[in-house]
């Protein structure tokens, strides 16, 4: 403050003490006054320094200092032992600054001068600090009105006027960075979704990430009214694949619709369709609709996008930059040699030969050229090598090798469909489910092979058939398939296995799309079924809690994750209750918190005190919980906590399943990674095991699953920057890890091909939220590049624009019109390939002269020289 105007405020000072030291003796005998807003201040003649003049010298000086919140105005210091008297003369300008400082003993009293006041005068002329104060008072006395309407407010306002003013106050706080400030106040008030009116292009891309990023920490239906208001500010600032990520989060079909249809630009649209077909999102969706003669039917170019047919050439054109084409051995994998045992001739060899079929499926999966199935010589084909339901999985296996390849992938499996052997054509029909997972064509060649099995008398004939249907078309909601299995459900002729796997299969196809009749189907035919084995109100809260793992994965509520709480930590009497519930609730935690940062770091400290305190039916879930937390992100902590689960240390009073399901587990958090030190802890574990067959063959299973498509697919079912969660794939994980609750009598016994699942969508991206700050950065000229989990890519140039928010999966790049030549006119595309854990640029340039046609092997898509 200068001293010319400190000589004022001083002088302003003293007018004003003796104009209170006057009015006071005047008007407080009489009592005080009514709460009326004072009428307006006259004007004064511009040299008159009447009592009048000197107040709205104050008023002014004080207003003015405001601006800095470091800065305390001297006025606003002499003018505070007057603050009693001032509140009997109502001068509302001055007093709703100075309440500030009385919050303590003058509730709210900031927000009530300020609708006394009759200055227009918005808000923020007041300053920052001010603002604030008021933005806090006005959440305050809104709760008041709204949940304790009985409790007469100090303040006579409507919640409307409250909501005007709360609309004042955001525009400030939007003009000077505190966007999270604005979007508390707004949703302190309940009308969060007006904050689209006041964004613009400057603050909109930090409002929506707040907003986002606040999701998991809100109850419902709050979580989805940001989500959607998050959608209109994105969609409002044409940001559409962030607008479609958003709706595919929200699972809602028209705002889908909505936001693919919206852009005009049809590079744009091929963007926006590769993003729907990496979500599974059903062609339906965004297909003209029948009724709608208005609508054209969808390019050619879009359908290919949108339909995944391309992917393996993609993925093998990736594979082979990267150059892993060659497949690998068991040795290769095993290290063997590396191993502190000098024999394993107590093995079962059978049981080795299964474990080798799953290593070399993982290992190899999609490149096809796998040397123990695809290319094995005539007669010598891996699947003689193991016996009965072995051969089933074998047989299978080559629908993993051959993953995506729809058109070469049919023959290898054709000629095992033919096959005697019943186990070997049962594997054929499951492998040619696995191969179409993903993979949307007009042709429909799984339906075509395997719709005849789903009424064959031969149950394993009839189950690979059902499981096959129900892969190769997971998330599609296509009608002729519900047809084919929900009468399997009704059919009382049926045994219990064939109604379990036909109710899972709709669950895969239809997933996430809470389609009645199937729901009420399947209620339908568990109150009619009659089994004396079978506890109805043990079974009900098995399943309530199974639906409410489904229902409410990847929320983040926190009150779920107390219920299930509560039910781990019941103490049952075992002869009187069944406790298998309670390890579903334990699985339950880390589906409910794997969106979210902060609920999987809670969870994990959950785990740690279950597993010290709780019965052992808890405790060999927690491995378990622990993989579904951090699929494909290998964590030093979280290796070495399982590192301990997977000996025998928890075991001595319920076998060694803590042991197989930490081991397990480890795979699963290393799935993809070809983590070095994961690695090594799986050599020594199959050291330590190796006498004990079971225990081996989890750790080659673990093996194989850590060498995933030899580094370049996983798991891990999130994608767009952890934003979105792929529904197929957390469906998959939770039916896989859902059987190891009782590994012994599914995956080491008969149902080995379960693990199968995990193939359901094994392209799960990398990436976090955040930004790149120059010392996390990895320069690289050369393409691919492969980057893990917690790590994320950008342009290291400004020469290309994609098309995409995050450099994940398929992205068009278009190159900006200040690089381009002058010669010559390019149609560039960049795609950019990321499987889990790595990303790959790889660069397709098609160049055109003038008068010449190129046609972009990628898209389909013809230039002409503009």
């Amino acid at each position: 403050m200068s001293v010319r105007l400190q000589r004022v405020a001083d002088r302003a000072t003293d007018s004003a003490a003796r104009v209170l030291s006057k009015a006071t003796s005047r008007e407080v005998a009489a009592g005080p006054p009514t709460l009326a807003p004072p009428a307006p201040m006259p004007a004064l003649p511009g040299h008159h320094r009447g009592p009048l003049d000197a107040l709205e010298t104050h008023r002014t000086l004080i207003r003015t200092s405001t601006s800095s919140m470091t800065s305390v105005p001297k006025p606003l210091k002499f003018l505070r032992p007057h603050y009693p008297d001032l509140q009997t003369l109502l001068f509302a300008d001055i007093l709703l600054c100075l309440a500030m400082t009385y919050s303590d003993t003058d509730p709210r009293g900031t927000l009530r001068y300020r609708l006394l006041s009759s200055s227009a005068t918005p808000p923020g002329l007041w300053g920052h600090e001010y603002v604030r104060h008021l933005a806090a008072e006005l959440g305050e006395e809104y709760t008041i009105c709204t949940e304790t309407p009985e409790v007469e407010s100090i303040i006579a306002a409507d919640t409307e006027e409250l909501r005007t003013l709360a609309m004042e106050c955001t525009t400030f706080l939007l003009q000077h960075n505190a966007e999270a400030d604005a979007v508390d106040l707004l949703e302190e008030l309940e009308i969060v979704e007006r904050i689209v009116e006041l964004v613009d292009k400057d603050t909109f891309a930090r409002v929506c990430l707040y907003m986002v990023s606040c999701v998991h920490l809100l109850a419902p239906p709050d979580d989805v009214a940001f989500l959607r208001t998050a959608h209109q500010i994105y969609l409002t600032q044409s940001k559409f694949p962030e607008a479609l990520a958003l709706a595919i989060r929200l699972g809602d079909q028209e705002l889908v619709r909505a936001d693919f249809n919206a852009p005009g630009n049809p590079t744009m649209k091929r963007q926006l369709a590769f993003l729907l077909a990496r979500a599974h999102v059903p062609l339906e969706w965004v297909s003209p609709q029948p009724e709608d003669e208005s609508e054209e039917e969808l390019p050619e170019d879009l359908i290919t996008c949108l339909s995944n047919t391309t992917l393996t050439t993609h993925f093998k054109a990736f594979g082979k930059e990267l150059n892993v084409v060659e497949p690998k051995s068991l040795e290769d994998i095993y290290k063997s040699h590396l191993e502190n045992t000098r024999s394993t001739a107590n093995v079962d060899s059978a049981r080795a030969n299964l474990a080798g079929t799953f290593v070399n499926a993982f290992v190899n999966a999609g490149f096809g050229n796998d040397k123990f199935m695809v290319d094995a010589p005539e007669g010598q084909s891996w699947v003689y090598k193991n016996k009965d339901n072995g051969m089933l999985s074998a047989a299978a296996s080559l629908g993993l090798s051959l993953l995506w390849d729809v058109d070469g992938g049919v023959n290898h499996t054709d000629k095992y469909s033919y096959s005697s052997e019943e186990y070997i054509k049962a594997g054929a029909l499951l492998a040619t489910g696995i191969l179409h997972c993903g993979i949307k064509s007009d042709v429909d060649a799984a339906v075509a092979l395997l719709a005849e099995y789903v009424e064959n008398p031969l149950v394993s004939l009839k189950t690979s058939a059902i499981v096959g249907l129900s892969l190769a078309h997971v998330s599609s909601q296509r009608e002729n398939i519900m047809e084919l299995l929900l009468p399997l459900i009704t059919d009382e002729n049926n045994s219990t296995e064939i109604v379990n796997l036909a109710s899972l299969a709709l669950g895969f196809v239809f997933v996430g799309s809470c389609r009645g009749e199937i729901t009420s189907t399947i209620l339908q035919t568990l109150m009619e079924h009659d089994d004396a084995h079978l506890d109805e109100s043990q079974l009900a809260k098995q399943a309530q809690i199974l639906v409410e793992v489904c229902a409410f994965a990847g929320s983040g509520n926190v009150l779920k994750v107390q219920s299930m709480l509560h039910h781990c930590s019941d103490h049952l009497d075992k002869e009187k209750e069944e406790d298998a519930f309670q390890s579903f609730a334990v699985l339950c935690i880390p589906s409910i918190a794997m969106g979210d940062g902060v609920g999987a770091e809670i969870s994990l400290r959950h785990s740690d005190h279950l597993m010290h305190y709780r019965e052992p039916v808890i405790r060999k879930s927690i491995p378990l919980a622990l993989g579904l937390l951090s699929a494909s992100n290998p964590q030093l902590n979280l290796l070495d906590t399982l590192s301990r689960y997977s000996h025998d240390k928890y075991s001595h009073d319920n076998d060694m399943n803590v042991a197989l399901n930490a081991i397990f587990a480890m795979g699963i958090v290393g799935a993809g990674s070809n983590n070095t030190r994961l690695a090594q802890m799986l050599l020594q574990l199959a050291g330590y095991y190796h006498k004990v067959a079971d225990c081996l063959f989890m750790v080659r299973i673990a093996q194989g699953l850590l060498h995933m498509g030899k580094g370049t697919i996983g798991v891990n079912p999130f994608f767009g920057d952890r934003q979105c969660m792929s529904r197929p794939a957390v469906a998959g994980l939770l039916a896989a890890v859902v059987a190891f609750t009782d590994p012994k009598q599914f995956v080491l016994e008969k149902a080995h091909w379960m693990l199968y699942f995990l193939a359901i969508d094994v392209v799960g991206q990398a990436g976090k939220p955040r930004t790149i700050s120059g010392f996390q950065t990895h320069s690289t000229h050369l393409t691919p590049a492969r980057l893990g989990t917690t790590e994320r890519a950008e342009l290291a140039t400004e020469e290309f624009v994609p098309y995409a928010s995050v450099l994940e999966g398929l992205v068009i790049l278009a190159k900006k019109t200040a690089y381009e030549s002058k010669d010559k006119m390019e149609h560039q595309h960049k795609i950019i390939l990321l499987p889990s854990l790595s990303i790959a640029l790889y660069y397709c340039y098609m160049q055109e002269r003038a008068n010449d046609r190129v046609t972009c092997r990628l898209c389909e898509h013809t230039c002409r020289s503009r």
